[in-house]
């Protein structure tokens, strides 16, 4: 579904991503592990459309999105990607549910069917009683559930996750683990999650390793 080849980001002298060559099927679940500063980041941003690479391509589905003009990248990421980040970055002015639907919002979708999706996950989520509240209203596991269900509004083929249980609990983080399972098992989604979480890293489908810039494993 996804294949990146010969994947070079430098940043001045710096050197983060060096010849990175990676695919990824349909509904698999893959986790990017190693130290900070090994580039983890910087590939998921790119895979991501949110960077361009130095030079190399990204595909999806056979097509090179690096390609696309600014307003064409800007749609095909908010058509098919959804993201999770560790800091969940909610709007704080907007409540629970006004945050998963923004998404929506910005792809002009239909407001009432947008609204009936997000209770759905706020269901799933056992937070139909939070949908009124705004983010600092909210612990940090719900704030993370807010920031998936978010992700997953615009039925995206592929999440991208960054660190996504790192400020949450134990218990918080499991629960966070097991949905993302439960999501690619129903709707067949992709998900690539950089960790830090050994637990998670070993669960998913499959473990990618890097290092200086290079995939090591």
């Amino acid at each position: 579904m996804i294949k990146a080849s010969n994947l070079y980001k430098n940043f001045g002298d710096l050197n983060v991503l060096n010849d990175i060559n990676i695919s990824i099927n349909q509904s698999e679940i893959v986790s990017i592990v190693g130290k900070s500063g090994a580039g983890k980041t910087t590939l998921l941003q790119i895979l991501g459309t949110l960077e361009k690479p130095s030079s190399g391509e990204v595909f999806y589905e056979n097509s090179n999105v690096l390609n696309l003009g600014k307003n064409a990248i800007s749609e095909f990421r908010n058509k098919n990607i959804g993201f999770i980040f560790q800091f969940h970055h909610l709007l704080p002015e907007f409540t629970a549910i006004e945050n998963i639907c923004m998404p929506g919002y910005i792809a002009k979708k239909n407001k009432k069917e947008l609204t009936d999706k997000a209770m759905h996950f706020l269901n799933i989520l056992d937070l139909e009683n939070r949908k009124d509240h705004k983010p600092n209203e909210l612990s940090g596991g719900e704030q993370q559930r807010i920031s998936v269900a978010r992700a997953l509004i615009n039925d995206p083929k592929v999440i991208l996750a960054d660190e996504p249980s790192g400020n949450l609990d134990t218990k918080s983080a499991n629960e966070l683990h097991e949905l993302f399972f439960k999501f690619r098992d129903s709707h067949k989604q992709t998900f690539i999650i950089v960790t830090h979480n050994s637990k998670l890293a070993e669960i998913a489908d499959r473990k990618i390793e890097m290092k200086d810039g290079q995939i090591i494993n």
